[in-house]
């Protein structure tokens, strides 16, 4: 059984590995979000085109287009979207790439660098218009 989102954000997921997306989507529901989860970058971009989106987390090494590419793209073809886009990856990159993707995208998160609670704050933070926090340490 669905319940309506508590606080009317839509989060768009694009997210391979299930596990993760379903991770991901569970914290996020608890804590009031519309999530949508999708497995390829296709479907991705298509959705984040299509639809109305607030917060689109957005995984770097997906299948078909990459999430590099998706966020070229909407960049390009979208220049006024409202969703912030926060990068998720398990690529610590430490060259010009990042600096590009950086450029681009309004957040870069390392996977094994925070669990779906902290996810949770995140997006808390970001949904209320503040700046990405700076990436969780471990403690």
């Amino acid at each position: 059984m669905e319940t309506k989102p508590a606080n009317g954000i839509k989060i768009l997921c694009v997210e391979d590995e299930h596990f993760i997306s379903e991770l991901y989507a569970r914290a996020l529901r608890r804590a009031g979000y519309d999530v949508t989860t999708l497995l390829s970058g296709e479907d991705g971009l298509r959705s984040a085109l299509k639809d109305d989106y607030d917060i689109i987390l957005l995984d770097l090494m997906i299948p078909g287009i990459t999430g590099f590419e998706v966020l070229r793209e909407l960049r390009a073809k979208a220049p006024n979207l409202k969703a912030k886009i926060l990068i998720t990856t398990n690529l610590d990159q430490e060259d010009e790439s990042r600096e590009e993707i950086e450029k681009m995208a309004d957040g870069y998160l390392i996977k094994a660098e925070f669990t779906p609670r902290q996810l949770v704050e995140i997006i808390d933070n970001v949904a209320s218009g503040n700046d990405i926090a700076p990436q969780p340490t471990e403690t």
